[in-house]
């Protein structure tokens, strides 16, 4: 087959039944190395000599021998922790061939000559998730826990189990927390406050205070339209509105309606426009304050810096209401936004087009499997194991009944999204987009920033959320947590602590590993040095405001009527 004739049929696959590249990848790496015998034949010998050290290795520990790992897990696997792994013979054995052969593999596709970078990611990618499914763990007689829970339970696990998977068959979904684990305002989101605005985008919630004095300058939270605003309330050691209301400020949060077919014309302006602007304002008439500091996090993180550029094309100060601002975990620059964008090109947008076109948005759950794929052993296959081969029950942690409680996102919000933040990577390119009649540069946005980014993160990679350092005009103070993208943000502090951070002054910067070692990590919850920065930037201590007033009169007591959409 000649090289045409292979990219009308790879052509033809992705618009057919290969929308996401899984076939066309791996079929391009295949015939990559078949092309190139000598340096296949070459990957072959490694395997072979591989494979003789662990031959080696079985036969030292079958004769009683000690004989350390050959292949060892790398540091982040956590399915062969128990130590039988390497006390039985048998369960070494196996763990140790199946490690062999799939970090082989996953090495030769990246290795694959003559193929293009984002091509052997798709194929490794997609090849890992098979890799991961067929893991000795995810099976009754070869994962060694299951075999002895279900023997010192006499059978329960098994029986257990088995109901578990069933129940989980009947609903199409692996079950990561149990259903009523948690009821929205009554264990989670109980941070006492009012909804004070209401339209058809969001309800704007106003918390009520609790010191005697607040900061002048109140604080409004951009939160994600992708799942709901109470992952920053979740119980009250770990919410993050709590510790800010503690800690004598005034916030706002915004609670997205979730989508239905009516708003599928709703756009990525409208949010900005008919969301966060008016909430905004709110906010401002309120608390009687010039100016507010506004906080957005993950996508409200987009949006938010690009409201921020549009302010700051307006002619007048009076059109500039955010006095300073804080990003968390939000990417500006998708050049390189991780594994995510294995999803993402043209064919695999117009599929997701063409499905949304018949709904009118893209289903919650779609982008949660996404999602739980991007980490199927720490997102799927452990729920595999826990639930049908330990028999054990979901757990009622916070955190997963949010990740669980999904939104639909609108099809043009989602389309323009995608296509002009991801393939075309705009937003970082002066004044190509234009948002409100107003050309976007973010190099014109001169208030101090706070940005957060965290270690772990693979939905906004750090190293791209601290490429915003150098894309504002104005000073950055930067922090990295360790954790990811969620419990890198939800990070209260405890005593001893138990998540670390780096910090520090960042304007300008592009380098960000010459940052992060330029400075100590430092032990504790980042959300102290947050509160130490937001005192020099959110005014002097005066009355609490009003919940609410005559034009934003009180509505119902948070936490509202759209987050409990379902």
């Amino acid at each position: 087959m000649n090289g045409t004739d292979s990219t009308s049929l790879e052509t033809a696959l992705r618009q057919t039944i290969d929308p996401f590249g899984i076939m066309t990848s791996c079929m391009a790496v295949q015939r990559a190395w078949l092309q190139h015998p000598a340096e296949l034949t070459e990957q072959m010998q490694q395997l072979g000599r591989d494979l003789l050290d662990v031959q080696l290795h079985m036969t030292k520990c079958a004769c009683g021998l000690q004989s350390g790992d050959c292949i060892p897990p790398k540091h982040y696997d956590e399915r062969f922790q128990e130590p039988i792994w390497q006390e039985s013979p048998f369960y070494d054995a196996l763990k140790e061939h199946y490690l062999l052969y799939t970090h082989w593999l996953e090495d030769a596709i990246f290795q694959t000559p003559d193929t293009d970078d984002k091509t052997a990611r798709r194929a490794a990618f997609w090849v890992r998730q098979w890799l991961d499914a067929i893991s000795p763990t995810n099976f009754f007689w070869t994962n060694p826990l299951a075999v002895w829970t279900s023997l010192t339970s006499g059978g329960h696990s098994l029986i257990h189990g088995t109901a578990h998977l069933l129940e989980d068959a009947a609903k199409g979904d692996i079950s990561m927390v149990g259903k009523d684990a948690f009821q929205v305002g009554e264990d989670l989101a109980t941070t006492p406050g009012t909804v004070v605005f209401r339209n058809e985008l969001l309800e704007l919630i106003q918390y009520k205070p609790a010191t005697e004095q607040v900061h002048s300058v109140p604080i409004l939270i951009v939160a994600p339209w992708i799942n709901k605003y109470y992952i920053l309330d979740l119980k009250p050691h770990k919410s993050l509105i709590n510790h800010l209301v503690s800690q004598g400020f005034t916030v706002f949060i915004t609670s997205w309606k979730n989508p239905d077919a009516g708003m599928c014309d709703t756009t990525f302006e409208d949010y900005m426009l008919r969301g966060v602007l008016p909430a905004v304002e709110a906010a401002r008439a309120i608390t009687d304050s010039q100016q507010i500091h506004a906080v957005g996090y993950c996508i409200g993180g987009t949006l938010l810096s690009i409201l921020m550029a549009w302010m700051n094309r307006a002619e007048t100060e009076s059109e500039q209401p955010v006095g300073s601002w804080t990003l968390l975990t939000g990417m500006v620059d998708f050049s390189d936004p991780g594994d995510i964008d294995v999803f993402i090109d043209e064919y695999s947008i117009d599929y997701l087009e063409q499905r949304m076109a018949t709904t009118g948005y893209l289903d919650g759950e779609d982008m949660a499997r996404s999602f739980r794929v991007l980490r199927p052993n720490s997102l799927i296959w452990r729920y595999v194991a826990n639930n049908y081969l330990y028999g054990e029950e979901p757990p009622p942690f916070d955190v997963l009944y949010w990740n669980t409680d999904c939104t639909r996102l609108p099809a043009a919000m989602h389309s323009f999204y995608l296509r002009e933040f991801y393939v075309e990577n705009n937003l970082v390119k002066a004044d190509a987009l234009t948002m409100g009649g107003r050309p976007i540069d973010l190099g014109r946005i001169s208030q101090p920033l706070y940005a957060v980014g965290t270690e772990q993160d693979h939905i906004a990679p750090w190293k791209e959320t601290f490429k915003i350092c150098s894309q504002v005009s104005g000073p950055v103070r930067y922090t990295l947590a360790t954790s990811g993208h969620i419990l890198g943000i939800i990070s209260p502090p405890v005593d001893p602590p138990k998540r670390r951070y780096w910090t520090g002054e960042a304007t300008g910067q592009t380098y960000p590993e010459s940052w992060r070692n330029g400075i100590d990590k430092i032990p504790g919850s980042w959300w102290e040095d947050w509160v130490n920065w937001l005192d020099d930037q959110c005014g002097e201590l005066v009355s609490p405001p009003p919940l609410g007033n005559k034009t934003y009169p009180a509505l119902e007591d948070a936490p509202g009527t759209y987050v409990l959409e379902k």
